[in-house]
């Protein structure tokens, strides 16, 4: 049964871009509304991300009418009915109404048509599935209202059907549910979840990659990478073990230290023991050369972070700077309990905001003016003297950066007979 209600508090309905897309397609027997997420946010009083608009003019009248008020279109998704609009530099998705008359994955035959109450129903969750109209109207034909009230992720209809028409759907379920939710999943989108596993693999890495970098920085990502585990959901996309343990705390840990969530130190509690672990996640969800490299990173020889002292941290700064030097020793924190030692850790871990560490002060012309030829071996010298000036704990005296250049010298030429 379909239910409506007044969205208050919606400024972007009544004056701005919003409001001139949907003045523009409110005219000669058309219909627009704005749909999906922008309307569930307004309806929870969080943040607006993008604003998509239904109607029920097709595409080539879309394009018409923007075209005459001098608005920018471009034709992102034209086939399944999808025009972008530019209006004050700000992107709006206009997409036509339509069923899926075949679906096969991410792909599907449609046809336009221009009925509101079939157009929600092929949409994947109810708290997606509310429309407002330009009065600020929200019609609701799927019970989204209810679920938004109950903080309830619910697949519209028969959840097994919504999953095979795309296994991303699985994903989207859980991150939805971190993001929006309450209490424990869903139990008949859980169970159709644990069904549907299967096809999985058959998802692109980029889908993956997207879907889960979002999930586990989620408010409620804790719960459910554990529902996600249990229900044998996670070795599918990573194709090794998942651990939860580190995963939960890592996230503890981010609010103890008062940062921000990052996806990449989560990612890898989650999935990272040792770097060949590393190596595999990013192959898996085709990471990014940065992302891949971050990852990696932290995954380098973490277990000898534990127990260290802060003259050893200070060297760890120093070569590998502030950011991979903080991930990696959130990494190693994570591994050993967010519990122990919190205050040792805690003073590793700002050990940046302390501490800034020096250039190292020798230069290629004190081993030259020493005998030292250009080429590998000076290289090599230097390499030495560094490796001997953090040992000595970052001495600037010049009688001490003296002395470490002599000894450098001596030993490197003893060692190749020079």
């Amino acid at each position: 049964m379909s239910e409506a209600r007044l969205l208050s508090d919606a400024p972007w309905l009544a004056s701005g871009p919003a409001a001139r897309v949907l003045g523009l397609l409110n005219a000669g027997g058309e219909e627009a509304r704005v749909i999906g997420g922008a309307v569930r946010n307004a309806l929870m009083r969080i943040p607006l991300g993008d604003i998509d608009i239904a109607t029920t003019a097709v595409p080539d009248e879309v394009v018409r009418r923007a075209r005459q008020a001098g608005i920018k279109s471009v034709p992102t998704g034209i086939a399944h009915g999808t025009v972008t609009l530019v209006v004050e530099g700000q992107p709006f998705e206009v997409t036509t109404l339509r069923e899926d008359t075949e679906t096969y994955g991410r792909k599907a035959k449609v046809t336009f048509g221009r009925d509101w109450v079939r157009d929600a129903e092929r949409r994947d969750f109810t708290i997606n599935g509310l429309s407002v109209d330009a009065a600020g109207l929200v019609h609701d034909h799927v019970g989204g209202l209810a679920d938004i009230e109950a903080r309830r992720v619910r697949f519209i209809g028969d959840p097994a059907r919504r999953i095979a028409e795309d296994y991303l759907r699985i994903l989207r379920f859980f991150r939805f549910h971190a993001a929006y939710g309450a209490g424990e999943v869903d139990r008949a989108g859980y169970l159709a979840c644990i069904g549907g596993r299967a096809g999985l693999p058959d998802l692109s890495a980029e889908r993956i990659r997207m879907e889960m970098l979002k999930l586990v920085i989620a408010k409620g990502a804790a719960a459910d990478v554990v529902a996600m585990a249990d229900g044998g959901l996670l070795l599918p996309l990573f194709g090794g073990v998942a651990y939860t343990g580190p995963f939960a705390a890592m996230i503890e840990i981010e609010t103890e230290m008062g940062l921000a969530p990052s996806a990449m130190r989560r990612l890898a509690a989650l999935t990272v023991a040792v770097t060949e672990d590393a190596r595999r996640i990013a192959t898996r969800l085709r990471l990014s050369n940065a992302e891949a490299k971050a990852l990696d990173s932290m995954g380098h020889r973490w277990w000898r972070l534990p127990g260290m002292d802060e003259a050893r941290a200070k060297r760890r700064l120093y070569r590998l700077d502030e950011a991979p030097y903080r991930d990696r020793l959130l990494l190693a924190w994570a591994r050993t309990g967010a519990d122990r030692d919190v205050e040792r850790w805690r003073a590793l871990a700002t050990l940046p905001q302390r501490w800034r560490a020096p250039h190292f002060p020798l230069r290629a012309s004190d081993f030259i003016a020493r005998g030292i030829a250009e080429g590998p071996a000076l290289g090599h010298v230097l390499a030495l003297a560094e490796d001997a000036w953090l040992a000595a704990d970052f001495p600037l005296q010049p009688s001490a950066l003296s002395a470490i250049a002599d000894q450098t010298v001596s030993r490197f030429t003893r060692d190749h007979r020079l």
